[in-house]
């Protein structure tokens, strides 16, 4: 049945464009792209949208593919399509107040800094369309978010780490920044499904390494060495699974040390794959980049009816383990072309 699940949902993005979301009961079916948010904007010049995101991650590249996909169906969109290098909130508002400047109609960010940011946000509100994608800033004056229930997505990872570590445990919890608004749901997702059982998180909050991958292999190797009994490690970021597997094998601990990580990194599926991750939870990259430019486009040309009363619109997660990796990796690279 999951593999059934899976294959479906996916070869739905596959033919359909992957037009989807569920912002509240009103919300489009997934598959379904004949809402507002698939109107294109007015003819004549092109109308110069953004996609912003909050670190460097292959993650991204699977959304770009999203974006430029919409790109192409609109015809009157030019994209933008920008990643902070350092991941750094200074370095997110310099590309946001260039875009501004530069006269940009429409932006679509992932926020690395939601609560500090918030000033800055609003200001960018008042000068052209502003829509939040994979992390959020709810108390922005942003126009919706687009993207994971990442409390739901905490306790589906939760739920997998209570299957790997039956008779309870320590566990290990790593991502890139706690303050960013997918990570502290995350988290809190995990924590609520890990409630009444045996499993306890080491230091009670997730170790972070602000999006520096080396830092984030070192976090594990010295968790590892501090504390020998730790059974299973969480990563809620995308290059977190790769960065604790790699340091799970130089420890010569794989398959004695459990993992659960986030998303479809080349080597978080490869590890699924070899039986060393458990389980992967995978989120829709290419659907946040597919649908935020067709909301943006549509937003530009004064239509904002794809926009739920809620102004949330849910993309669905699902589980990747070893017995579905090989077909999910197939569904992702007919999506992407790569």
């Amino acid at each position: 049945m999951k593999n059934w699940i899976l294959s479906a949902m996916l070869a739905s993005l596959v033919i359909a464009g992957c037009g989807s979301g569920s912002g509240d009961a009103s919300s489009a079916p997934a598959g379904d792209t004949s809402s507002a948010a698939t109107t294109p904007a007015p003819s004549g010049d092109k109308v110069a949208v953004a996609f912003v995101t909050n670190n460097t991650s292959d993650f991204w590249k699977i959304a770009q593919a999203g974006c430029e996909k919409a790109e192409k169906e609109l015809g009157n969109v030019k994209l933008e399509f920008k990643m902070p290098a350092d991941g750094t909130a200074a370095a997110q508002k310099q590309i946001l107040d260039d875009l501004v400047a530069n006269g940009i109609k429409a932006i679509a960010v992932s926020p690395v800094d939601p609560k500090g940011q918030s000033a800055d946000l609003d200001g960018l509100a008042g000068k052209t369309f502003l829509m939040t994608q994979d992390s959020d800033a709810p108390n922005s004056k942003r126009e919706v978010f687009l993207g994971t229930d990442n409390v739901a997505a905490g306790r589906m990872a939760g739920e997998e780490v209570k299957k790997a570590l039956p008779g309870g445990g320590k566990i290990a919890v790593f991502v890139g920044k706690a303050d960013a608004q997918n990570a502290k749901e995350r988290f809190q997702g995990l924590q609520e499904a890990l409630k009444g059982s045996n499993i306890t998180i080491i230091g009670d909050a997730p170790k972070t390494d602000d999006t520096d991958r080396a830092r984030a292999k070192q976090n594990v190797a010295d968790t590892l060495v501090a504390n020998a009994d730790v059974a299973c490690l969480v990563g809620l970021w995308s290059y977190n699974g790769p960065a604790i597997l790699n340091a799970v094998k130089e420890a010569k601990k794989e398959g004695k040390v459990k993992i659960v990580a986030f998303d479809e990194e080349t080597d978080t599926l490869k590890g699924v794959e070899e039986g060393f991750i458990e389980a992967t939870i995978v989120q829709q990259p290419f659907e946040f980049g597919y649908q935020s430019v067709k909301l943006m486009a549509a937003a530009a040309a004064g239509d904002k009816k794809g926009i739920p009363t809620n102004k949330q619109i849910f993309v669905p997660t699902t589980s990747v383990k070893k017995d579905s990796v090989v077909e999910f990796a197939k569904k992702l690279k007919e999506m992407t072309g790569k």
